[in-house]
């Protein structure tokens, strides 16, 4: 069984990332192509003498949806490329973040639940060969215990070099590390967003600041409402930045530490069909 087969194939982290990096891309065209001022509106008709005769107390009143000019959707519409693109990267970070967490969640639990089937059907069959078909075609423990199994059968072609316990050994050693590295792929993309985060947020707080205080100079304005709106646009970004960095922390411990416990099942496992290989008398449950 190759590894291309053992737990959920999907496609490559950097596929996905490119697949959310184009979603964003046209979602932050189309909105700004809806953003655009429209072509001038035709010009009103002119009142008729009956409408002009209705007393504007009588009018209907006109409700005017006012948004709040401070906001995150503020600083998108009124920000630049760098600021635009400051939160396009933000929400990148977020997006892999969940992405890759609920994933590799996903992937800890098939294999716990497959380190359960293992302990249920391979150690209480009548062999190897048996055990290793009573497990799931695309299960972690049935790579190894094949892996083994095949490694054992080929031992002759090297019995000259090695002996039959350090040749299975290696071999299981290889098969082991391999579902570990399974394991840890994709971790380093959330250890990253955890440590950069809050200081892509930085950079968008200080490129924001600069460009409000320097519009404050223009206008020769600095009253505590011509200061406060963007200083306080511009904070949104180290904001944003730490809600980004805490999840992907979070989400890193935690799965470090379910990856332990799960390669802990894999190692158990890969020492008993170690044992087993080497002789009847020698099986023990790992």
């Amino acid at each position: 069984m190759d590894m291309t087969s053992v737990f959920l194939r999907p496609r490559t982290w950097s596929q996905a990332l490119l697949a959310l990096v184009a979603v964003l891309a046209a979602l932050a065209l189309y909105g700004t192509a809806i953003a655009q001022p429209s072509s001038a509106a035709a010009p009103a008709p002119e009142a008729t003498p009956a409408l002009a005769a209705v007393s504007p107390a009588a009018a209907a009143p006109v409700v005017e949806v006012l948004r709040n000019p401070y906001g995150v959707e503020a600083l998108w519409w009124q920000g630049d490329f760098v600021a635009r693109g400051t939160l396009l990267v933000l929400m990148i970070m977020s997006l892999g973040t969940w992405y890759i967490g609920v994933l590799k969640l996903i992937e800890q639990a098939r294999l716990m639940r497959d380190a359960r089937e293992a302990d249920a059907k391979f150690w209480n069959a009548a062999g190897v060969s048996d055990g290793i078909l009573a497990l799931r075609q695309d299960s972690a423990f049935r790579f190894i215990a094949e892996q083994g199994a095949e490694a054992a059968e080929q031992h002759a072609g090297a019995a000259g070099t090695l002996d039959l316990n350090t040749w299975v050994g290696m071999t299981l050693q290889r098969a082991t590390d391999g579902v570990a590295n399974r394991l840890q792929s994709g971790l380093a993309f959330l250890a990253t967003v955890g440590s950069t985060a809050p200081f892509v947020g930085l950079f968008g707080t200080v490129w924001g600041i600069y460009h409000a205080l320097t519009a404050i100079g223009i206008a020769g304005q600095a009253s505590i409402d011509k200061v406060a709106g963007p200083v306080g646009e511009a904070l949104i970004m180290t904001a944003l930045g730490l809600a980004v960095a805490v999840p992907a922390v979070l989400g890193y411990n935690w799965l470090v530490r379910r990856n332990r416990v799960a390669m802990e099942r894999v190692r158990q496992f890969s020492g008993g069909v170690h044992m087993t290989l080497l002789g009847p008398g020698a099986r023990k449950r790992g």
